[in-house]
Order: structure tokens, then sequence, then C-alpha cells
């Protein structure tokens, strides 16, 4: 299976507000830059998009190293969508999961792949991010 190398990020001016996100994909010498932007969003729902838009992009099943500064996003599919499928798509306090559109989504792209979630800290010169931020403000950029 080819390596891919996913970073992503997601902006938003306001919260809720204008948002865009970004999402950057490296394997080999290759590499594909994809953005957008929405009028309406959250940063979260832009986070979400940026991660299902990248592996939306592939155009076979791949080995996917995911790149996120989202704890939201990580922490969502590491540990807590298992206990929000089974309950119904419902929170621990029996509220409906936020985004949930999103979320089954992203689940749906993530089992076309072997994914990997990594963690990186926003905002502090890790490349891949930075470029992935530079991305989802373009995004923005496109609704304004």
């Amino acid at each position: 299976m080819q390596e891919v190398t996913l970073y992503t990020d997601g902006a938003c001016k306001g919260n809720p507000g204008i948002g865009g996100w970004g999402a950057l994909l490296q394997s080999g010498l290759h590499s594909k830059e994809l953005f957008g932007g929405e009028a309406n969003t959250t940063n979260n729902r832009m986070e979400l998009t940026a991660v299902i838009q990248g592996l939306a992009a592939l155009k076979r099943p791949c080995i996917v190293h995911i790149y996120t500064d989202s704890q939201y996003v990580k922490s969502g599919m590491q540990q807590w969508i298992h206990n929000w499928k089974a309950r119904g798509w419902k929170t621990a306090s029996k509220q409906p999961v936020k985004n949930v559109e999103l979320w089954q989504a992203l689940d749906a792209e993530v089992k076309k792949h072997q994914v990997q979630w990594h963690w990186v800290k926003g905002h502090n010169g890790h490349a891949g991010n930075e470029k992935a931020d530079q991305l989802a403000n373009r995004g923005v950029s496109l609704v304004q």
C-alpha cells in the first residue's frame, strides 16, 4: 500500500463565523493542496472537514499518517467515536453528538485506509501544519 502523509487544519473568523479548511497530501515527491470555506461554520467543523476532504481525495486504499493540531478530531477518532456509535450517536450524557454528520463521514473515509493519527502543536513552526494553516486561511478568503 502507498504511504501518504496528510496535514490538516481548520480556521474560523468568529466561532461561529466564516471558516476555511486546508489539507496537504504528500507521498514521495508528489504533493497536493486542497482548501475550501463556508460562510457560517465553526472551527471544529472546519477541522473535521479538512480531514474528510483530504482522505476523500485518495483514489485507493493507503497507509495514511494524519497530522492535526486538533485534539477534538484526534481524540474523537481514537477515543470517543466507539462509545458514540454504541450509544446510537449520543454522548455519555445522552445528548446528540455535535457535528454528527461530519463524524459519520470521517468514520466512513477512515475505514477505507490504514490510518495513524498524530497530534502536532499548532502555530509552532511545524512545516506541514503551517502549510495546512495557510491553506485553511485561503479557504476563508474564498468566502469573504
